[in-house]
């Protein structure tokens, strides 16, 4: 049986900075995040590309079209592709000020002309714009009614933009966004939103804790004091909300979580990723990662071109050791070779850097 080379396998590069900081460990360089990827290695497989989180000190929004090509340059020097890019939306706020929100859809119109930049320079075939609200569940929940029609709106406003550029979007389920705390308010989110290019971007350890309940107590769908022996009843849960969530799921994260919440530096807690081989992961990450990628009935939907692990607030010293990235990229092998598919590549050469 030959190997599948589809979806892509990819490193994400803004665990680098997420949960870093003052108050917290030292940001990690965006050339070692990148070094570390280029260099990972299992038995000739290497990564395929990266994702990159738009965001200071690692990569500026506003750098020049030059700039950006000079990115790619680099990027494609290492045999690497780009896929998803993260908006840097955080300092506006969906639940602000109208500013804020303006501000919000500013960004994603800059992230979304940064990657169209790549895309016409042939380092980026494939990849969304991600997004979230960048408000708490706790003002969410002061006004859901109208906090959510403010989210629904500003979601729209924000896929024309994106749409004028030809991307995706797509809002991360995580339990520390308004709106998106829960794998209901999820999917009540897209439901509304009602947009062909507003999808979903799925993280194993963040949509465990969907399973939970964590900062939505009402939707949770495992009991209190769940024993993590009974598969049946994890299985069970993993199968609802993968079937509420898989058909508009346009990005995802393989990862994995010990079932508890973990936050650092100036991130709101939430699922905890922990390492590929970590003995308390409470996922059988190549198994389970099966229920987004195929549907009910087994089929794989082939929905994207690539999948990425995010090891978002691992400790530095764990994100320095070689051996990290290529446990990471081993597993992610594994979920290729379970849940993927061959298919003929076509090359777009086009000049960089001119």
């Amino acid at each position: 049986m030959s190997e599948n080379n589809f979806p892509k396998l990819h490193n994400a590069t803004w665990p680098g900075l997420v949960g870093k900081g003052a108050n917290s460990e030292p940001p990690i360089p965006f050339d070692t995040m990148l070094d570390m990827t280029a260099k990972a290695e299992v038995n000739g497989v290497k990564f395929d590309g990266v994702d990159l989180g738009l965001l200071d000190p690692h990569i500026n929004i506003n750098m020049s079209d030059d700039d950006i090509k000079r990115l790619g340059e680099k990027i494609g020097n290492l045999n690497l592709k780009v896929g998803s890019l993260v908006a840097p939306i955080w300092g506006g706020p969906i639940l602000g000020s109208k500013d804020d929100r303006a501000t919000f859809v500013e960004m994603v119109r800059k992230a979304c002309h940064f990657g169209k930049v790549l895309r016409d320079i042939g380092i980026r075939p494939y990849g969304v714009v991600r997004i979230d609200s960048a408000s708490s569940p706790h003002d969410w929940e002061k006004d859901p009614v109208n906090n959510q029609k403010l989210i629904v709106q500003t979601f729209q406003e924000a896929c024309d933009v994106a749409a004028d550029f030809g991307e995706k979007l797509a809002a991360e389920g995580e339990i520390c966004w308004g709106g998106m705390h829960s794998w209901r308010t999820m999917l009540n989110t897209l439901q509304q939103v009602n947009r062909p290019n507003m999808g979903f971007q799925a993280d194993m350890a963040h949509t465990l804790l969907y399973l939970m309940g964590y900062n939505h107590p009402e939707d949770r769908i495992l009991p209190e004091n769940f024993d993590w022996k009974d598969r049946n009843t994890l299985t069970d849960g993993l199968k609802t909300i993968t079937k509420a969530l898989r058909p508009y799921t346009f990005d995802f994260h393989v990862a994995q979580n010990d079932g508890t919440v973990f936050g650092s530096g100036s991130h709101d807690k939430t699922g905890r990723h922990c390492q590929a081989t970590d003995p308390n992961g409470k996922l059988d990450v190549v198994n389970d990662a099966g229920y987004w990628l195929r549907d009910e009935n087994g089929n794989l939907t082939k929905a994207f071109k690539h999948i990425c692990w995010d090891g978002c607030m691992f400790p530095n010293e764990v994100m320095m050791r070689q051996q990290t990235w290529n446990d990471i990229l081993a597993t992610l092998i594994k979920v290729r070779q379970a849940h993927g598919w061959s298919e003929a590549e076509k090359e777009k050469l086009v000049a960089v850097g001119q």
